[in-house]
């Protein structure tokens, strides 16, 4: 009897498994294929409506301001359950969102820079509701495996949404060569139509995560959550960690928008040579995911992390040769550079994501998994959009616009430096060896 009741659990733990990682992979695989849009909108807003290279960067980092809002939504996911549910119904809720902005996009009669802007911020903010259930969904499942297996869901999570990126830009950079940009948006919201109903069909029973408290009231169960979010940001291991984390984005100028339009403009790139750029960053993004949970599990997440930021300076650094042509001397084409490096650098600011999100998780209190991963997104976004901002205010300063890019080498060496600040304050980095139970 004892045999037989020990073989159903273990049936029924394996097929809740093998849910979770269903849920996951859906969920994580759509976010990353968020790209193939993404990269026509780029072309949209620089062909189509002619907006120039600082406003296409400051409008790309505006558009993540919703993402900003993901502690509010982590709280609103861990303390008010949907019909008992605290996880899928969000991602259903933030996959109608989705395709409910792309279709405006794609259908709108004569858009508007106004109306486009309200549409990319609501895209993202239903974005931002399925990455913070997705992020919890992760982390209260990886708490339930072994200790030999931590990380594992984060990697998987990772190489998903990794190979979805891939495949968005490598399918976006061919489709901007035959269709216009509006048919990829209308795409892009029949995917995300589907995952609202994949989701829906699946009773979130199924997944064996941590049931919702049903005897509170709503305002005392923010409150709790609050009190836990409040406690956990408040260990020295998670708050010096998510300090140094958002310094190491925030600290950088970056010139996304600049060198894009240098690449396009200056270079007269294809949109393929750009698609194959960022899917060589989704293949980097990959193989490092698979290679974190096979051979850097266990290493020390403040060697790991401090050796991303110096390997991202690095190739920054390489940039000021691209731009001074001293690669085209050699015999490496503009093209081949950008394929490679350029798409290198992009997943390279990723690269941290992955074992900071371990990090975090391993010294996360129960119970509060899906506030503290948001908060921890959220940090991850306001440090991109001050990045982005200060990355536009570098070029102006330095004058280089869309017809003058005499002084972009000059910038790409402050990018750099700028990188390297963070490594000065890697002791912030905190670990402990075991995680404390909290008092109650």
């Amino acid at each position: 009897m004892e045999k037989e009741q020990k073989v159903e659990g273990e049936r029924a733990a394996a097929a809740a498994a093998a849910t979770q990682r269903w849920v996951i992979g859906v969920g994580f695989w759509v976010q990353g294929f968020r790209l193939f849009p993404w990269l026509g909108v780029n072309f949209f807003l620089k062909d189509a409506m002619g907006v120039p290279s600082s406003s296409l960067q400051i409008l790309q980092a505006s558009a993540t301001l919703p993402m900003v809002a993901k502690p509010l939504l982590g709280l609103l996911s861990d303390a008010v359950p949907i019909r008992g549910c605290r996880r899928l119904p969000y991602v259903a809720i933030g996959a109608l969102l989705q395709a409910v902005s792309w279709l405006g996009i794609a259908l709108w009669p004569s858009l508007s820079l106004p109306v486009l802007t309200i549409f990319l911020l609501l895209s993202n903010f239903g974005a931002s509701i399925c990455e913070v259930a997705n992020d919890a969904i992760v982390a209260e499942a990886g708490k339930q495996a072994t200790s030999s297996s931590g990380g594992q869901l984060q990697s998987f999570a990772c190489m998903f949404g990794a190979s979805a990126g891939a495949l968005g830009n490598l399918l976006g950079g061919i489709a901007l060569s035959y269709f216009s940009p509006k048919l990829m948006f209308l795409f892009f919201a029949i995917v995300l139509v589907l995952q609202f109903f994949t989701t829906v069909a699946i009773p979130e029973s199924s997944l064996k995560l941590p049931k919702a408290t049903t005897n509170t009231s709503v305002i005392s169960s923010i409150r709790k959550q609050t009190k836990e979010l409040s406690y956990a940001l408040c260990m020295p291991e998670i708050f010096w960690s998510v300090i140094w984390f958002s310094v190491s984005y925030a600290a950088i100028p970056f010139l996304l928008g600049t060198m894009f339009f240098y690449q396009t403009e200056v270079l007269r790139l294809d949109s393929s040579i750009i698609g194959l750029s960022k899917v060589f960053g989704q293949v980097a993004l990959l193989a490092w995911s698979m290679a974190y949970n096979k051979c850097f599990k266990t290493t020390s997440a403040r060697k790991v992390l401090s050796a991303l930021q110096f390997i991202t300076a690095v190739v920054m650094l390489s940039d000021v040769l691209f731009v001074q042509g001293v690669y085209r001397k050699v015999g490496i084409s503009d093209s081949l550079y950008t394929i490679v490096f350029s798409g290198l650098l992009e997943g390279l600011m990723f690269f941290k994501v992955l074992p900071f999100s371990v990090l975090i998780a391993s010294l996360c209190p129960s119970g509060c998994e899906g506030s503290v991963m948001a908060f921890v997104m959220s940090a991850l976004a306001l440090s991109i959009i001050i990045s982005g901002y200060l990355g536009v205010a570098l070029a102006e300063f330095m004058g280089v616009s869309g017809d003058d890019f005499s002084a972009l080498p000059v910038c790409l060496l402050i990018e750099a430096a700028c990188t390297m600040l963070p490594l000065f304050c890697s002791s912030w980095i905190k670990e402990r060896k075991g995680k404390e139970k909290k008092e109650e």
